[in-house]
């Protein structure tokens, strides 16, 4: 965890940090309340409180709500593409399973959300770092199929090298099969990420990096798998930088839907650049806390998790995970 001798040196930027974080959620909450609260016309069994607490509605009185959407019972006279866009993200959430992410591995399933993440690790070489954002930022379904998130660059805190701004990344996923509980309960799709330099090294890679990933996910009652297996390859610079291929899964439990303890598994295989031929994996417990309804469709979870290397060979070790998620 990082100590107080690490905070200091950074204690202003750290201020700063945290004052723009909260303006930036206050900023979104206020923003999207007039949107959140002039959903009469979505359907209340079709709205997201049903889609993540799927205990509390039968299989068929989701499908009745889809057939509802589609045939567009329920508008109001003034059907704006707002209404019918949200629509759409409730039939969406409808057609998959139903679980909260996780604190490491990309989450398997298309949510719409804003996320920020932040993390404090001790490196191999005993310096600490925090980074506040972690490539988490407002994720959107535009479509039945696709999910885009965009992620503000996050800030990197360093108690032995200079502190700033990191890479900005997007991100992309692609839903291919996927059904609800009852119905199979699992998904697969494609993913396809990628960071762009806009952080200055040390807290940016100088090169674009691009991150294919395969994820797939299947759950049994209140517990779940998730699992994602990709790379990271940058399209320059891979000499210095080296290409890793990332194998993620985490094991969830689901208690009264909104309590839910998990671990993961985080490994990571190193091919050219420094580390060549190595291996690292990191077992991470930790538990989400979520989703809490704060407005119609606003809703609130929280999260906590530690990182600890699992191999003799790791680049940090104790990354302490901390996440706040505001579906919508």
């Amino acid at each position: 965890m990082m100590t107080t001798r690490y905070l200091q040196p950074q204690r202003g930027g750290s201020r700063l940090v945290r004052l723009s974080i909260w303006l930036l959620v206050t900023t979104l909450i206020c923003g999207f309340s007039p949107l959140l609260q002039a959903q009469d016309s979505v359907p209340a069994e079709s709205s997201f409180l049903s889609a993540v607490s799927p205990s509390q509605a039968s299989t068929q009185t989701e499908a009745s709500n889809a057939t509802h959407i589609n045939s567009g019972a329920g508008k109001s006279t003034e059907d704006t593409w707002v209404r019918r866009w949200l629509r759409m993200v409730d039939k969406t959430r409808v057609e998959q399973p139903h679980y909260v992410a996780p604190l490491v591995t990309t989450h398997v399933l298309l949510v719409q959300q804003f996320r920020f993440d932040s993390s404090g690790q001790t490196n191999s070489n005993r310096s600490q770092t925090a980074n506040y954002g972690n490539g988490h930022g407002l994720e959107i379904i535009p479509n039945s199929r696709f999910e885009v998130q965009v992620a503000q660059p996050p800030y990197i805190a360093n108690n032995t090298a200079p502190s700033g701004a990191g890479d900005t990344s997007l991100f992309v996923k692609f839903r291919a099969i996927s059904a609800p509980e009852g119905e199979g309960e699992y998904f697969v799709g494609l993913f396809l990420g990628a960071s762009f330099p806009t952080g200055n090294p040390p807290n940016g890679a100088g090169h674009t990096i691009l991150s294919p990933t395969l994820a797939v996910a299947k759950g049994w009652g209140r517990f779940d798998i998730q699992n994602t297996f990709g790379g990271s390859l940058p399209t320059s610079g891979a000499v210095r930088l080296g290409r890793s291929f990332v194998w993620n899964t985490a094991f969830q439990y689901k208690i009264k839907n909104t309590f839910w303890p998990m671990i993961e598994q985080n490994s990571t295989f190193f091919s050219d650049g420094t580390n060549t031929g190595k291996k690292e994996t990191f077992l991470t417990p930790g538990v989400v806390f979520g989703n809490f309804q704060i407005a119609q469709r606003l809703h609130l979870g929280i999260g906590v998790g530690i990182q600890i290397a699992a191999t003799q060979f790791h680049t940090y070790n104790h990354r302490w995970i901390w996440t706040v998620r505001l579906p919508f």
